[in-house]
């Protein structure tokens, strides 16, 4: 259903994964979509071009707040504030309390967290003058149920949903809803090597009551709901789709 014909829709991190998923996802619903690249890539290219010749492609490390600065001053300069904000870029790896690194925890707080409030103070303001918005947040499963050697990691996504929940109270009256989704074992490129071992994969489906890992497309299938106006009266809520991992 083409139910968000003229909307502008940008997701960050969105050349692999859940991100590319979501963008063509947000593509097929009528979107014009703003994708974004840590740095030119052909897989940023031909996410691009499978949303159509519209598509918009943009590229910054989220770890270098002063990029994140200059993207967002681009796209308010240009005309190109977004009526959906999905924020889905993040950075990943397996570091916990036993092996703490300083510099680590901050390329993930920088690029997880930071970036998004500085995406959200600049453009927020601008969204609420269209008095219509959608913003979706990709946490984690891990922001409620740590995971010792993601340790790090989910205290980035758990940061982020107390953000996204002071967004959604202080934006509600402009018609702005902010969401967030909690993806469990999803199978992308990024989990590729971890799960190619079959007693790790045999362990963790296991721990899955539905013993069996997710799909991007299905991440996908819930952004587009939530930035829908089937979704208009849903705001701060945190919704897994983990196959019942958050148990």
């Amino acid at each position: 259903m083409q139910e968000l014909n003229g909307k502008l829709a940008f997701v960050t991190g969105s050349s692999r994964g859940i991100g590319r998923a979501a963008a063509l996802e947000l593509a097929a619903a009528g979107c014009t979509l703003i994708f974004h690249g840590t740095a030119p890539s052909a897989a940023l290219d031909s996410a691009a071009a499978e949303a159509g010749e519209n598509s918009i492609k943009l590229t910054a490390d989220f770890s270098d707040l002063q990029a994140v600065e200059l993207l967002a001053e681009k796209l308010i300069r240009e005309d190109k504030v977004p009526d959906i904000l999905v924020l889905n870029a993040s950075v990943q790896s397996y570091t916990g309390l036993g092996n703490f690194d300083a510099a680590e925890y901050l390329r993930m707080f920088n690029t997880n967290v930071e970036s998004a409030c500085i995406l959200l103070h600049r453009l927020l303001p601008e969204m609420r003058k269209k008095m219509w918005g959608r913003v979706i947040f990709v946490g984690s499963v891990n922001g409620t149920k740590p995971a010792s050697r993601l340790a790090l990691y989910g205290s980035t996504k758990a940061a982020l949903m107390n953000i996204a929940q002071t967004a959604a109270v202080e934006n509600a009256p402009f018609n702005i809803t902010v969401n967030t989704i909690l993806p469990g074992v999803i199978e992308t490129d990024r989990n590729a090597k971890a799960l190619s071992d079959p007693e790790f994969a045999a362990m963790l489906k296991e721990k899955i009551p539905m013993h069996r890992f997710g799909s991007a497309g299905e991440c996908a299938d819930l952004v587009a709901f939530l930035a829908s106006p089937r979704a208009s009266y849903i705001t701060g809520a945190e919704i897994p789709i983990a196959g019942g991992l958050q148990l």
